[in-house]
């Protein structure tokens, strides 16, 4: 381990560089992981995006609206005794539902 202090990336703006310099070895180990973390996690945001290809879209439902993604899923939901279809996917942490039509008791 050299006695002379680490050359900062030439990518980072310098106002992050000088608050680097600035904090204690503690803080800078918790940067560090939290930057690791958040490397990880957009390198797999960024792959999930790349995953859907035209391939994916071409294979999308011909009832499926445009506003709805091709990950959503058809549930049954049982209101005042009448079943109908949504369409049902996740955004983030929230799930997001599309009404499809109601449930024919014959099929």
């Amino acid at each position: 381990m050299s006695y002379e202090p680490p050359i900062p990336p030439a990518n980072p703006p310098t106002e992050i560089v000088n608050t680097l310099n600035e904090s204690h070895p503690e803080q800078l180990r918790e940067i560090a992981t939290y930057a690791e973390a958040l490397a990880e996690h957009k390198e797999r945001e960024a792959r999930l995006e790349e995953e859907t290809t035209e391939d994916e879209i071409e294979k999308r439902p011909d009832d499926l609206p445009d506003d709805v993604p091709t990950k959503a899923t058809i549930t049954i939901k049982e209101i005042n005794d009448n079943r109908y279809y949504y369409w049902q996917w996740r955004e983030g942490k929230k799930i997001k539902s599309k009404y499809k039509g109601p449930v024919n008791p014959d099929e």
